[in-house]
C-alpha cells in the first residue's frame, strides 16, 4: 500500500517515513503543496497524510486539487487545532483529522482504518481509442497507422494532462481542477497555458487535431475525456 507524506517538518516526515516503511508501507513525501500533488499525480497514493501550514500551496487547496480527481482517503496531520480549519479540511474531502502532536500509536490506528476503507488498487488498464493505445501503468502511448505501430513521445506534462482526462472518461475536469493538480493554484488563471497542451495533446493523439472526437472542450468550464471508437 502506497502512502504520500506531505509535511514542512523534516523531522515528522522522516520519522513517519522510518515508522510506516518499517510497517510496509511504500512511502513517498514531499516539502510542500505544489511536490504532494506532482507527487500524487506521478504515484497515485492509496492513502495520503497531509499537513495544512505547507509552504507554495494550502494543505486545503492540495485536498480540492487531489478530490478532483482521486477517491483515495485523505489523513490530515496538522498543528492547527481550531474547529474551523478542521471543518474547512474535512468539508474539503478530508477523511480524517489527527492534531500535533500526536502519538504514532493513534496514527496507525487511523492509518489502519483508512486502509480498510480504501478502494482496492487494480492494474492500470490500457485504453484504447482511435488510433491510440495508451498504457497507463508502463506510461506509454502506441500509434497505430495503416498496420504500422509506433510509440509516441509526450513531455512530462503532456503525460499527467493525458492522465488525469482518462482517469475521468466521460466526466467534465475543470480548467481550475487540472491548473491546480498540474501547475499549483497560483495558475488557476493560466488558460491560454493549458489550451496550448491541449493542442498539443490533440496534434499528437487524435486523428484529425482541428475536430477532435476524444479530447473534447466543455466551453467556459473544462474538458472531457469520449472514448469513442476503438481500435479494430
Amino acid at each position: 500500500m502506497r502512502i504520500l507524506i506531505a509535511d514542512d517538518d523534516p523531522q515528522i516526515v522522516r520519522a513517519l517515513r522510518i515508522t510506516l516503511a518499517a510497517r510496509g508501507y511504500e512511502v513517498f513525501t514531499a516539502a510542500d503543496g505544489a511536490q504532494a500533488i506532482a507527487a500524487a499525480v506521478d504515484h497515485h497514493p492509496d492513502i495520503f497524510l497531509l499537513d495544512l501550514g505547507m509552504p507554495e500551496l494550502d494543505g486545503t487547496e492540495v485536498i480540492h486539487a487531489i478530490r478532483g480527481w482521486s477517491d483515495a482517503p485523505i489523513l490530515v496531520v496538522s498543528g492547527r487545532t481550531g474547529a474551523a480549519d478542521k471543518v474547512d479540511a474535512l468539508d474539503a474531502g478530508a477523511d480524517d483529522y489527527v492534531t500535533k502532536p500526536f502519538s504514532i500509536d493513534e496514527l496507525l490506528a487511523r492509518i489502519r482504518a483508512l486502509t480498510r476503507r480504501a478502494p482496492q488498487q487494480e492494474p492500470d488498464p490500457v485504453t484504447e481509442f482511435g488510433s491510440i493505445s495508451v498504457d497507463l501503468a508502463a506510461r506509454s502511448v502506441m500509434k497505430t497507422v495503416d498496420g504500422h505501430t509506433e510509440r509516441v513521445r509526450l513531455t512530462p506534462t503532456e503525460w499527467q494532462l493525458l492522465e488525469i482526462l482518462l482517469r475521468n472518461p466521460g466526466k467534465l475536469v475543470t480548467r481550475q481542477t487540472i491548473l491546480t493538480s498540474i501547475w499549483g493554484s497560483e495558475h488557476v488563471s493560466d488558460t491560454g497555458y493549458l489550451r496550448l497542451y491541449v493542442s498539443q495533446l490533440r496534434r499528437k493523439l487524435e486523428d484529425d487535431p482541428a475536430q477532435p472526437r476524444h479530447i473534447l472542450t466543455e466551453a467556459g468550464m473544462g474538458y472531457r475525456f469520449e472514448l469513442g471508437d476503438t481500435l479494430g
